[in-house]
């Protein structure tokens, strides 16, 4: 998927073939077996990987996921995806993303610890403040990341709370952090409504993954005035048409830790909610989410792509002929994360914090640049948001490496 974007958006600009393949392969990929002694006495080797690719901008930035399906080419497309986001967004990055092949509901939390400690272990050669900085993804968390800051800062001699970013406030994390993608989503989503002519209090919603950042877009939209009618997480889904009570819901997920069996809405399928007539779709799961086969059958008026490449390029192409649907793509939609993490880092070099206000009005600002280039190039070009905001992201990679020459 991320090679088919790059590819049209380099037909589209006409990038000279020699520059195509220096844009799109990794600067390094890195495959580490990663043995560690289970609780049991026995030991397992789990596999590790990790994606940069590029570092014309500066060191490179991503994730780190544990996931039973983690395997080298969905972590260098979305390296490939994290670059084209720093880009657009302006920040002095390349992309990078890094995983662990595992089910982290089937570790205890020492074996997790005895894993992050192992996996940065070997990434030491190739990871450092001005190399290459690791974030929370899918199934890690500020206590991943302060493990992983511990076994370098160890390895250092020194601590180092710029090796990470996401990490706990206490340990030089940022203020906003956690909440930043979630609240990055609701802002451009209520950017895209005002575009529109949409009345908040009128709108419905509809987030798939109720997780760290759709929980967070969830209450965000819900306090700007829209009515949430359904949510879902990988238990399945829940419908109130009169729109989810997100406090009594949260007080659910305390105790159950899922949200089906949730009394004040009925259970529906991820297929269903993904089909539910609203006005705001956002999908905050994981990839592939909307294909061929239920695109056609999507009834929202704003598309807000939480997730990494919740649509497939065959779904794009029937949206594409859906003028009354409006995209806004994931490398712009969920930059909110990134770009905090920037702050967090900039934060951790100077050692001089900013307040929780300060960080989320420069993300703002950061967003509505960025929202702002992506739906004028979008009108005055008369292409979709998604193929806009790749144009602005590949393009200023592709400046960058050419002003920088190649190296002899």
């Amino acid at each position: 998927m991320a090679a088919q974007q790059f590819d049209l958006v380099a037909d589209r600009l006409q990038i000279p073939e020699e520059d195509r393949a220096r844009l799109k392969f990794p600067k390094r990929s890195m495959v580490v077996a990663l043995p560690i002694r289970r609780d049991n006495g026995s030991v397992e080797v789990f596999s590790g990987y990790r994606v940069q690719h590029h570092l014309t901008l500066g060191p490179t930035k991503g994730g780190l996921r544990y996931h039973p399906d983690v395997a080298l080419g969905e972590v260098a497309a979305l390296a490939m995806w994290m670059s084209w986001k720093c880009s657009l967004t302006g920040l002095p990055y390349g992309g990078a993303k890094g995983g662990i092949a595992c089910d982290p509901g089937k570790l205890s939390n020492s074996e997790l610890e005895r894993l992050t400690r192992r996996y940065t272990q070997e990434m030491i050669p190739f990871i450092g403040p001005q190399v290459d900085i690791m974030a929370p993804d899918v199934g890690t968390n500020e206590q991943t990341m302060a493990w992983m800051m511990d076994t370098y800062s160890t390895h250092m001699g020194y601590t180092v709370p710029s090796i990470v970013t996401g990490k706990p406030v206490g340990l030089g994390g940022s203020l906003g952090r956690r909440e930043s993608t979630g609240r990055g989503v609701a802002y451009l989503i209520n950017r895209a409504m005002d575009v529109l002519g949409f009345e908040p209090a009128k709108a419905t919603a509809v987030v798939q993954g109720y997780g760290n950042v759709g929980s967070v877009a969830a209450h965000s939209l819900a306090k700007q005035g829209l009515h949430v009618i359904a949510v879902s997480d990988a238990s399945g889904g829940l419908l109130n048409e009169k729109g989810i009570d997100l406090w009594k819901l949260d007080e659910h997920l305390k105790s159950q830790k899922v949200v089906t069996g949730f009394s004040e809405a009925q259970p529906i399928s991820n297929e269903q909610l993904l089909v539910t007539k609203c006005d705001v779709l956002v999908p905050a799961a994981l990839e592939r989410q909307i294909t061929e086969k239920n695109a056609a059958r999507i009834q929202c008026r704003i598309l807000a792509e939480a997730a990494n490449g919740p649509t497939t390029p065959e779904a794009d192409e029937i949206i594409a002929q859906r003028p009354e649907i409006f995209v806004i793509p994931d490398i712009l939609c969920n930059a909110g994360g990134v770009v905090t993490s920037y702050f967090e880092w900039v934060q951790d070099l100077q050692s001089f914090f900013w307040t929780e206000t300060e960080v989320m009005d420069k993300l703002f600002r950061i967003l509505e640049t960025a929202f702002m280039h992506t739906l004028t190039m979008s009108r005055k070009e008369e292409i979709s948001m998604r193929l806009a905001a790749l144009s602005l992201g590949i393009k200023r990679v592709q400046e960058a490496k050419k002003m920088r020459g190649l190296f002899p």
